[in-house]
């Protein structure tokens, strides 16, 4: 194909170029049929400026490529393609703005040892992945959450409200625990919640909220649910979490961290019926259900409690 110099471009008509935006420069010569062959190979490369001045080159390209005789098979597998994802692209991103605004909590849950579950289950652990995150969604569904994004073994809610987001978490344990799994695979799932105001963009959530989420769920043990200082402020009345029928207790002196936390707590522990109540979520695999990151800083000096949630 001879390139076009600037003298021989600017002789040419209008109608010879697949492309003309508003301030009139023209792209994509279709005046012979080796330059028609190339604005097929270039097509995606142009820049256009909306999907109408798209339509009309493709159009004007097509009735060249039909004048010359070419059958563009893959310009037009292609470019059924890229309509296929740009309309993905674009019912994601109509489905983002609707996703809650302003302040918000966060819920986001994995699975722990998931690469010893996928040594042991082999090709059985996508099964039970489906099975888990199917688990995760009806318990986020029910409590009034919007899933926000899946990847992996990580599931990322949003909630109006911290005790909506609470709920879901005291479900999802509870129905994780109450499941059979496959080759009696051991399946714990960590959840963090954190409150935060995060930006919304049309491909979800950015922000320092949603970075905090992460962290504060990979902070947990399989069994648990931490909560960061944000998120725990939310509640009115401390005491006494949303529907989780179980009041507080301290875990009393010199409780360790969460990623140390022990899997039976090594201190003697006030409220002793919440034990009871425990039962149905994670106390008889001996994981404390909720734990916040904060210290109340009610032991004694030098040592730290920590305030537990069921």
């Amino acid at each position: 194909m001879s390139r076009l110099d600037a003298k021989t471009r600017a002789q040419l008509p209008a109608s010879a170029f697949a492309h003309i935006d508003s301030r009139g420069r023209r792209t994509l010569p279709i005046h012979d049929e080796a330059h028609v062959r190339n604005a097929l190979s270039r097509f995606n490369q142009n820049t256009f400026e909306d999907e109408l001045a798209r339509d009309r080159a493709r159009t004007r390209l097509l009735k060249a490529a039909k004048k010359y005789g070419i059958v563009p098979v893959g310009f037009m597998t292609g470019q059924l393609q890229n309509v296929r994802t740009r309309g993905e692209v674009e019912a994601r991103a109509s489905e983002m703005r609707t996703l809650p605004t302003g302040f918000v909590t966060f819920l986001l849950a994995d699975i722990e040892d998931s690469t010893g579950l996928v040594r042991q289950l082999g090709d059985q652990y996508g099964a039970l992945l489906a099975d888990v995150r199917g688990l995760l969604r009806a318990a986020i569904r029910r409590s009034g959450g919007r899933e926000v994004d899946a990847r992996a073994d990580e599931l990322f809610a949003v909630f109006k409200r911290a005790s909506l987001a609470l709920d879901a978490a005291i479900s999802i344990q509870r129905y994780v625990l109450a499941r059979a799994w496959p080759e009696n695979a051991r399946v714990r799932v960590r959840v963090g919640l954190h409150t935060g105001r995060p930006t919304l963009t049309d491909t979800g959530y950015v922000g320092l909220a949603v970075h905090t989420a992460a962290r504060v769920c990979s902070a947990a043990h399989g069994g648990q649910i931490v909560l960061s200082r944000a998120a725990r402020t939310r509640f009115r009345g401390l005491s006494k979490p949303p529907s989780s029928g179980a009041s507080a207790y301290i875990c009393c002196r010199a409780c360790p961290s969460p990623r140390n936390f022990s899997r039976r707590c090594p201190q003697t522990c006030r409220a002793t019926s919440l034990r009871r109540q425990l039962a149905t979520i994670s106390w008889l695999v001996g994981c404390v259900p909720t734990l916040s990151l904060d210290p109340s800083c009610n032991g004694r000096p030098g040592l730290t409690s920590h305030r537990i949630f069921a």
